[in-house]
Order: C-alpha cells, then sequence, then structure tokens
C-alpha cells in the first residue's frame, strides 16, 4: 500500500513538473498565461524595456527646432549633449520605453545599441544578417519583434549617458559604448558616450555587513579631496619623484593610479570618501566623476562610506548634495546614507563595524557628518560653515542610545568621526602634535558651535578631517577644558607651523580627560591645490586592534619611488581604549 501511494505521488509530482514547464516555454515565447501571472515569472522584466533610441539637436536661433519630443513617447535623459558649452545650439539623448506587458505586436525592443560611422551589419563580423537602423550621433539600433526578447537578456532596459574619455560604469549590468557620440563638437567640449543596461537591474545578494578581520584588525583608509573632474582633468602643483615639476598632465587618471596603488597595498576594510571627491566647477556632470572614485572600490569589493566637501556640488550644472548621496546609495558596496531629513546637512549618518563573525555586536562605530560649504554669515564669520545645533543634536542623542548595546561586546568598543572642513580646535595654539606638518592655514569656520566637545564627552577617539591639503598632522589638546571661538586665521601664525612649533608631551600612556585626536588626511587629488614647498599627494590609513584598544594611523604618499610603500609617520594614538599622548 504505501509504495502503490509513493508511486502515485511520483507519477503525479512528474506530471505536474513537465506541465509546468510546458507553459513556461510557451509562455516565454508566446506570453500566454494572464499579465498577472506573466509578470511574477522569474524571467520577466519588472522594470522597463526600450523600445527605441533618438537625439535631438535645438538651436535658440531656430524657432522651429525642438529640445523635448512627445513627452506621452519619448522620455529625454536630462543631460545636454554639449554639457551647456554650445553657444546657440544643444543635444539631448531620447528613448521610447514600455512596461513588458504594455507592448503590443507592433512594438520593437531595442536588443543592440552601436555608435559609429559604418553599419555594424556591414562593418562588423557576425552582424551581417542583422538589419540595424540609424539614429542622429551616430547610433545604430537593432530592434527585434520577438515576443521573447523582451524578457531576455538581450532586451535593453535603460540608456544613460557619460562624459569623458576616462568615464567608467561601474554599476552591474552596465555596459559602456567605447566609441563616443558623433555630435561634431570641438575639443573643448567632453565627449559623450553612451551607457546601456541590458536585462532586469542586478542588485547584491547580501547586505555589505563591514567586520572586524579574524585577527581583530579592521584598517579604514581615508580618502579626502580627489577634485575629480569630468573628463581627465587638468593637475594642479605636480610633481614628480624627484620633487621637480610635472609640468601638464591629467590629473584623474594619476590621482586613481595611486589610490589604486594604495588600495592594492594596503588592501582596508573600508574606505571613508571624507568630501570634495567631485571638484564641482570641472564637473558638470557629477555622475561621471562619481563613478570614476567608486569604480576601483566596487572592482575590488571593498565598501565605502561618504560624505561631502564644500567643493562636490559647487557650480551651476552640479548635482546637488541630495541628488550626489541619491547616486551613490544605488552603487554596490556603498554603506553612505543621507541621514535624517530633520537634521541639517546631507551625509549625517553612522557605520556600525561588526566583530569578527558569527557575533552581532559592534566593535566599532564611526559617525559622519556634513560639514556644509561656505559660511552663511560672512560678515560675522568668515570662511566656512559650521556643524549645527541639530548635528550636534542628533549626534548625542545616537551615541548615548547606542551604548547600552555597545556595553555587552566583551572587548572595548570605540568610537570614531569623519568631517570634511576641519574644526575650529585644530587652530588652537598649544595643540600637541605629531605625526606629519602643519604647512597652511587652518581653514576652520569662524564660528564654533562647540561639536569638538560633544566628541569628546561622548568618548569618541579620533575624528578626521581633510579641506586643507597641505597639513597633514594629528593634533591633541592638552586637557579638554572648553574650547574657545577663537580662530587663528592669520597666515603669519599657522602657514609655517608644523611640530617643533607647539610643545611636545613629554608623556607616553592612558591619559583621562585627552582626545580626541584631530588628525588631517591629507590631499590626494591632482585637481586640486598641492603647493607650499613640493607636497606629495597622500591618503591616511587608521588601523584598528579591537583585541588591544589601540588605533595607529599612517599615511601612504604618492613619490618617491620606495616612500610610496612604506608607512610615513606612524603613531599610536589609542591604546587600551583611551586616547594616548605622543612620547
Amino acid at each position: 500500500m504505501t509504495r502503490r501511494i509513493t508511486r502515485t505521488l511520483g507519477q503525479v509530482t512528474a506530471f505536474l513538473t513537465l506541465v509546468f514547464f510546458l507553459i513556461f516555454i510557451a509562455d516565454y515565447q508566446y506570453k500566454v498565461l494572464p499579465t498577472s501571472i506573466h509578470s511574477a515569472l522569474p524571467s520577466h522584466h519588472t522594470g522597463s524595456v526600450i523600445t527605441d533610441i533618438t537625439v535631438t539637436f535645438c538651436s535658440s536661433t531656430n524657432p522651429f527646432s525642438t529640445c523635448r519630443l512627445d513627452p506621452e513617447t519619448w522620455h529625454r535623459v536630462e543631460k545636454d549633449l554639449y554639457l551647456r558649452s554650445g553657444w546657440v545650439t544643444s543635444a539631448w539623448l531620447h528613448v521610447k520605453r514600455k512596461k513588458e506587458e504594455e507592448l503590443t505586436a507592433h512594438d520593437k525592443v531595442v536588443v543592440g545599441v552601436r555608435v559609429g560611422r559604418l553599419d555594424p551589419g556591414v562593418g562588423e563580423s557576425g552582424q551581417h544578417n542583422e538589419r540595424w537602423e540609424s539614429r542622429p550621433g551616430g547610433i545604430w539600433v537593432l530592434r527585434s519583434s520577438k515576443r521573447h526578447d523582451s524578457d531576455s537578456d538581450k532586451a535593453i532596459t535603460a540608456v544613460d549617458v557619460l562624459f569623458g574619455a576616462d568615464a567608467v560604469d561601474p554599476r552591474p549590468n552596465w555596459v559602456l559604448a567605447r566609441t563616443p557620440l558623433l555630435l561634431n563638437v570641438g575639443t573643448e567640449v567632453q565627449i559623450a558616450r553612451l551607457s546601456t543596461r541590458h536585462g532586469r537591474p542586478k542588485t547584491e545578494s547580501k547586505e555589505t555587513v563591514p567586520r572586524v578581520r579574524k585577527d581583530g584588525k579592521f584598517k579604514i583608509l581615508q580618502w579626502s579631496d580627489a577634485h575629480l573632474s569630468t573628463g581627465t582633468g587638468a593637475c594642479r602643483d605636480a610633481i614628480g619623484p624627484k620633487g621637480e615639476s610635472s609640468g601638464n598632465c591629467e590629473a584623474d587618471p594619476r590621482t586613481l593610479e595611486f589610490i589604486e596603488s594604495v588600495l592594492d597595498d594596503e588592501k582596508p576594510d573600508l574606505v571613508v570618501l571624507s568630501g570634495d571627491q567631485v571638484e564641482g566647477p570641472a564637473a558638470p556632470d557629477a555622475q561621471s566623476a562619481i563613478f570614476k572614485f567608486a569604480a576601483p572600490l566596487i572592482e575590488r569589493s571593498i565598501p565605502y562610506a561618504a560624505i561631502f566637501g564644500n567643493h562636490d556640488d559647487e557650480g551651476a550644472l552640479s548635482l546637488n548634495r541630495a541628488a550626489q548621496m541619491s547616486l551613490i546609495q544605488t552603487l554596490p558596496f556603498s554603506l553612505s546614507q543621507p541621514g535624517p531629513e530633520q537634521v541639517d546637512g546631507v551625509g549625517n549618518y553612522f557605520v556600525e563595524v561588526l566583530a569578527h563573525a558569527p557575533s552581532q555586536h559592534s566593535a566599532l562605530t564611526l559617525y559622519l557628518l556634513d560639514t556644509h560649504g561656505v559660511t552663511p554669515d560672512e560678515k560675522h564669520y568668515r570662511g566656512y560653515d559650521w556643524v549645527k545645533q541639530s548635528q550636534i543634536d542628533w549626534f548625542r542623542s545616537t551615541s548615548q542610545g547606542l551604548k547600552k548595546a555597545h556595553s555587552k561586546y566583551s572587548h572595548i568598543h570605540l568610537d570614531m568621526a569623519f568631517i570634511h572642513i576641519p574644526l575650529p580646535e585644530y587652530a588652537e595654539r598649544g595643540l600637541v602634535t605629531a605625526g606629519g606638518q602643519w604647512k597652511e592655514g587652518v581653514t576652520a569656520p569662524g564660528y564654533n558651535s562647540h561639536f569638538y566637545d560633544a566628541l569628546a564627552e561622548e568618548g569618541v577617539v579620533a575624528v578626521g578631517c581633510g579641506h586643507d591639503h597641505v597639513n597633514d598632522y594629528c593634533a591633541l589638546r592638552p586637557s579638554n577644558s572648553p574650547s574657545s571661538n577663537a580662530v587663528r586665521s592669520s597666515p603669519a601664525e599657522s602657514d609655517v607651523a608644523s611640530e617643533s612649533a607647539v610643545p611636545p608631551s613629554s608623556q607616553h600612556g592612558r591619559k583621562k580627560g585627552l582626545g580626541p585626536w584631530m588628525c588631517y588626511a591629507g590631499g590626494s587629488g591632482f585637481g586640486g591645490y598641492g603647493g607650499y614647498g613640493g607636497y606629495h599627494r597622500r591618503v591616511r590609513v587608521w588601523e584598528v586592534d579591537t583585541n588591544a584598544g589601540r588605533v595607529v594611523t599612517w599615511k601612504r604618499l604618492e613619490c618617491c619611488g620606495e616612500e610610496t610603500e612604506r608607512k610615513i609617520d606612524e603613531i599610536v594614538i589609542v591604546e587600551g581604549g583611551s586616547v594616548v599622548a605622543p612620547s
């Protein structure tokens, strides 16, 4: 009896499997199922498919030209292909798109895009049987009316435009055309390149969660002031290995080559981008610049968290902070967040670094805050903006809210913070400095909102900033007495200040009441200034040893042969969970 039941169940299962398979094949070829069922199948693209692509040209002197096609039929990619550099002309990419279930028997789906002067059906091997259709700008599209092609990975589901000879597209399933659009523009205009996505959007299979390694260590690379452009950019104050001027060079390729070498040597567990990733005025298409800094991190599967500087959204054509953060959030391995809407700025958030698996306890908390841009009150407080009270309140409440959970961690939990513009305390007299040089004036806000005091009271052990490219020192206040509103802003007082200008501490060991350490990352990008006596671009590395409650920091330089491969100005700033003064 049992055998008969088992045999019957097996036969029913086999029959149902065969029926399901046949229906699936039939639907794949002919869409025989109702839309509600068909749309739920794994082969179905939940978004839209592209049915046509074209470029329109318009002129302000020609009243009959139009920059926008019928919005009921065409979607315009909101990027002038001339990047608004044409005197009276502009060009715009338009696409037709439909949801798969809305396709009719007369619709064709774009399954191929090429850019060039020759018909791919003639000029490319293996394409001679395909009928390619010509579009303006040197675009050739291959369209299919086969029903199943809209469900296949051949179908193009999104189209974008990036700019520059060095443009990259790190998004999964996206392909960037090698040949630029044929727009007959001069060399002063950055070339426009099509990027297309094939098939459904790919998302990460699991959430990116930074964790301490098996040896108890966690390494952070602080990458600040990259100043990337749309296009390759032009070097500023570039010097060679022996301190000689490098003359003219392409800024972004050199910056990224330096960063990639450090990533491969240091193999950080997390990268903190601490502002001015984008040189706003030189990046009329901020998306192209953002993709350039994200690409080497995505390629190496390194999580990263970004905040903004004063230049990221500077410039008439640049994306604002909210738009840039929305874009960065969508990229693989990004931990970046805009933060609470009721808090001033964009990019106020924290990242929890978990202890070694399988523990779910936080071993390290990183607070990232927006330091905004120029001052809102130049008359009374010249220079730059400051951390606002809403941000300080958010930081305090967040820190205090996490303390109970952090107390359950079996080792010493540590807190660090990252900002872009330095705090006024970076410019105080009598600081204990170590691990670098003080070569230029500290361009801190003219108003002190006392965020440093909040960091000290909440037990943050170190804060890293950028902004002043040629300063790369770490500094410690002799005590945590209430800070002053005074900011040293005279070049005579700070341009040549260095370790010898500040009395060093003679003690080494645990110091109650010390901290947090204030460290500069140094400028990394050749698109930003780097003068002041043969300055080499650099980045800062932070290594946290959770077993010992220790934080060690050093820098890596783009220069000088062996100098590039070794740690520069390595110092211990935290030991046993407590801030320590340098010996």
